[in-house]
């Protein structure tokens, strides 16, 4: 039950009524008093208040518990570490099996990250940014990309030819234009729609 509907002598008192049903506190709810009652005299004219309690969206229970769940459904049971800057949630997965949540060239991983950001913002008044990273795998991908990015400039420049990068995610894309930046002989851009757009590398 995420909200519900509460009447009582006071405002106060429907509110005390939904936190105790819905089983939470007062800082983790959103309140909209439909009706704030009326006393009466005498016992006459009394009008309960009523009151609409909603539970607070929680972005990281949200994405934790969906990552949880699809791992599951894979077989692999995982641990989750989280930390939030702002609106900027990264998320460490642990697993005996992480290779299975991976995938080949993390293309597992970058398909959850994809996932958990849309529920994450699905009914979110703003947006967070999610990263996903399995036990040092984006660092170690960061060093394979700007290795990758070196060697396919020296063949454009050897060649004099545009070379052409398999499609990646934009963070992925956006290592790749770092660290060619300052090369002068070269210049890259993005091309391509997504989720197929890929860096092209061209000598300048």
């Amino acid at each position: 039950m995420k909200q519900l509907t509460a009447t009582g002598n006071t405002v106060d008192e429907a509110v005390q009524s939904a936190l105790e049903q819905l089983q939470t506190t007062k800082d983790s709810v959103d309140i909209d008093v439909i009706d704030e009652g009326k006393k009466g005299f005498l016992g006459f004219g009394t009008k309960p208040a009523i009151v609409k309690v909603s539970i607070r969206k929680d972005p990281v229970q949200d994405a934790e518990a969906f990552i949880k769940e699809v791992a599951d459904q894979m077989g692999v049971p995982v641990e989750v570490k989280t930390e939030v800057n702002d609106r900027d949630i990264s998320i460490e997965l642990i697993s005996d099996q992480i290779a299975k949540l991976i995938g080949k060239r993390g293309q597992t991983l970058n398909s959850l990250q994809y996932l958990v950001q849309l529920v994450v913002n699905r009914e979110s008044d703003q947006f967070y940014t999610v990263m996903l990273d399995a036990e040092g795998y984006r660092a170690r991908r960061k060093e394979t990309l700007e290795t990758l990015a070196e060697r396919l400039a020296d063949k454009a420049i050897r060649t004099k030819q545009e070379v052409k990068i398999e499609p990646m995610p934009s963070y992925e894309r956006k290592i790749i234009h770092t660290a060619l930046q300052n090369h002068k002989q070269i210049e890259t851009y993005s091309d391509g729609s997504e989720p197929r757009r890929f860096v092209v590398i061209r000598p300048s």
